[in-house]
């Protein structure tokens, strides 16, 4: 369970040396007022302005004043947030399309194009990228959410933090980069590649914070080793904010990438559509805290039916984002695809009243097995576990559209093991995600670094050998 895993015995800290910890003569949050605002004046902010928001994309996108039209709605006829049902979902795929046809940023862009202040493109993975654009005040605003996440995660003025995200077009580049730097970090603009100069770069720079995928730390770790011939908790880093995909929730690979580096790992939140960064875990429950509050309403949905679920403690569902104070291209219920557990709601211990949730997947990648829905998230937290047996990367291969009655899975095998000791594994593998995640899995082990990573150390978790 999140927050309730000690350091995992496997892996020892040398010398006891303590984590990362935050420096205390900072105030405790970036921004109090909202971070901790109370539920009455939350929903009063709220609906002020999205009452806004709904007039100014009426009035001035076409794709919106579409949506509108076809349910036979104007927008005062949204007047409170559950009314939001009555209106459509936006979806990633009708962005593409608009951008196809009202080229380049779409009929959803509702300021004129001359106040267009940055130009974002998304990894273009699943389709053809889309532009996201935004205003200056776009970007305050975004920097001012991002903030509080970095803050929450962790980051203080007094860190030198390297950005090793992707700049090229990535909103995870320049953008996080500004976020980091609203807090007064300096921040280190690396990017992504050329490992063995980075971790020189590390070591001269004398940082002491990261900014990175989770799982591009275990890629710098062996680099450290082979190329400084040290350990990596002796470079410095203090802290760590991590993005862009799932792995510290699970308690075991955030305790070897903690105890390898010395540093406090956090967890943050995002995506180029909505929010670069909208949430972050906190010092004191290792839980994603929603810190959107006066730039976005988060709802949750059931994924098939589309039904609004209530954030209500317990509750699964798909996370659905509308821009409440957006100039550029405010998305009214988007899907994001993203599946959350709502982990709680009311003020947390940190005294933040955002809603706690985890990822527990997405929508779009959730498979089903005689009936039982499985995420490739679920298999990796089951997997990391047998760290240091296997390496904890992983690839579901797909020869076919499901539903499906077994699931064929690339497994990587550990560093240093013996051919002889493979069958074995291999069988408890196989057995450790029966029954832990209740389907059959057909594993063949890897040897390690065989699963293709990108240049952040991402690896793609489900690949496809037919044509959709």
């Amino acid at each position: 369970m999140i927050g309730s895993g000690a350091a995992s015995t496997k892996w020892a800290r040398p010398n006891n040396r303590p984590l990362g910890t935050i420096r205390k003569n900072y105030r405790k949050y970036w921004n109090e007022e909202e971070e901790c605002i109370s539920p009455d004046v939350q929903r009063g902010m709220e609906q002020e302005k999205l009452a806004r928001q709904l007039e100014y994309v009426y009035a001035n996108a076409p794709f919106y004043r579409s949506k509108f039209d076809q349910v036979g709605l104007k927008p005062g006829s949204i007047r409170h947030v559950e009314d939001l049902s009555r209106l459509p979902f936006t979806t990633k795929a009708e962005l593409r399309e608009s951008q196809e046809q009202t080229p380049p940023f779409g009929d959803y862009l509702a300021a004129p194009k001359n106040d267009v202040s940055i130009v974002h493109r998304t990894s273009g993975s699943t389709g053809r990228f889309i532009f996201t654009v935004m205003t200056k005040n776009d970007l305050r605003q975004t920097n001012e959410i991002g903030a509080r996440s970095c803050w929450s995660a962790g980051i203080r003025p007094h860190n030198i933090v390297v950005h090793c995200l992707n700049y090229q077009l990535w909103m995870g580049g320049y953008t996080d980069h500004s976020n980091l730097e609203a807090v007064g970090a300096a921040v280190i603009p690396y990017g992504v590649g050329s490992s063995k100069q980075l971790v020189r770069i590390i070591e001269e720079a004398r940082a002491t914070g990261i900014s990175s995928t989770p799982s591009y730390p275990n890629v710098l770790e062996h680099v450290v080793r082979d190329e400084l011939g040290i350990e990596p908790y002796d470079l410095g880093i203090k802290v760590g904010i991590f993005y862009g995909e799932p792995g510290l929730e699970d308690p075991n690979f955030r305790a070897h990438v903690e105890e390898t580096w010395g540093m406090r790992a956090s967890s943050a939140y995002g995506l180029a559509d909505s929010m670069s960064n909208l949430a972050a875990v906190c010092d004191d429950v290792y839980e994603l805290h929603f810190l959107g509050q006066g730039a976005l309403i988060a709802q949750i949905i059931d994924p098939t039916t589309g039904d609004d679920l209530p954030i209500e403690e317990g509750n699964v569902g798909e996370l659905v984002l509308t821009n409440i104070d957006r100039e550029a291209q405010g998305l009214i219920r988007y899907r994001t695809r993203d599946m959350v557990q709502i982990r709680g709601t009311g003020p947390c211990k940190c005294g933040r009243t955002g809603f706690r949730f985890r990822i527990s997947g997405r929508s779009d990648d959730m498979l089903i097995v005689k009936g039982i829905n499985v995420f490739p998230s679920g298999v990796a937290e089951v997997l990391n576990k047998l760290v240091p047996d296997v390496t904890g990367e992983f690839q579901i291969v797909l020869d076919r559209p499901g539903p499906y009655e077994v699931l064929d899975i690339d497994v990587e095998f550990g560093r240093g093991l013996e051919q002889s000791e493979l069958e074995g594994l291999r069988r408890r593998v196989e057995k450790t995600l029966r029954d832990e995640l209740v389907f059959t899995a057909r594993v063949r082990l890897v040897p390690p670094g065989t699963v293709p990573r990108t240049d952040m150390g991402k690896a793609p978790r489900i690949v496809k050998t037919y044509d959709d």
